[in-house]
């Protein structure tokens, strides 16, 4: 099993390098942090007065590293999910902030487990993910991971301007769609002819 070290550098490979995006609510975002992360922790890496883009770009991969496994892995209680989970919800988290927890406790209440649905993981959400857990060893990371998909082709069904991260201009699958399925088992993945019906409504 991998360490949560080998995670998170996951995570940052994943995210790739600088980049801001005009339809990127994230807006500028570096190994995967956001300019808006970098300011609610106070990181004036150029030690100007400002947290601007030139922080953004002056962060480095280690620091992001340390920024995923405190802020988006710790903090959120991640660590306290069964182990099967921790990796996809900790991706998720990085990409979505707390839908990643609103999606597993959306999920735990279709397998009929009480659970508030608040973004927030506390002892009602462990427990109910421990349960989860013990009654389906196999299955629970495969339907948190296609839970994770749907999550993405429903943002992109209402917001047109994100359908470029779930389709490829080729209209193959794009990376949110992929990013999913790294964390689901191939039997489960979408094969190009059901991924194109799914999205042929986008036009």
């Amino acid at each position: 099993m991998p360490t949560i070290f080998q995670i998170a550098e996951d995570i940052v490979a994943r995210e790739g390098g600088y980049v801001n995006d005009p339809d990127d609510p994230g807006g500028a975002t570096n190994h995967g942090v956001t300019i808006h992360t970098m300011r609610r922790l106070g990181l004036d890496l150029d030690g100007d007065g400002d947290i601007d883009v030139a922080d953004v770009k002056a962060l480095s991969r280690q620091q992001a590293i340390d920024i995923f496994i405190d802020h988006y892995f710790r903090a959120p209680r991640i660590d306290a999910l069964p182990h099967g989970l921790q990796a996809s919800v900790f991706d998720m988290y990085v990409n979505a902030g707390s839908n990643a927890v609103t999606i597993l406790q959306e999920l735990l209440r279709d397998m009929g487990q009480r659970v508030a649905v608040d973004g927030v993981i506390g002892p009602q959400t462990i427990e109910a993910t421990q349960i989860a857990a013990s009654l389906a060893p196999h299955h629970l990371a495969d339907a948190y991971g296609i839970a994770r998909r749907n999550y993405y082709f429903r943002l992109a069904d209402r917001r047109a301007a994100s359908r470029k991260y779930a389709r490829t201009r080729k209209g193959g699958k794009g990376g949110w769609i992929k990013r999913a399925e790294e964390f689901i088992s191939p039997r489960y993945h979408l094969s190009g002819a059901e991924f194109r019906a799914r999205v042929a409504a986008w036009g």
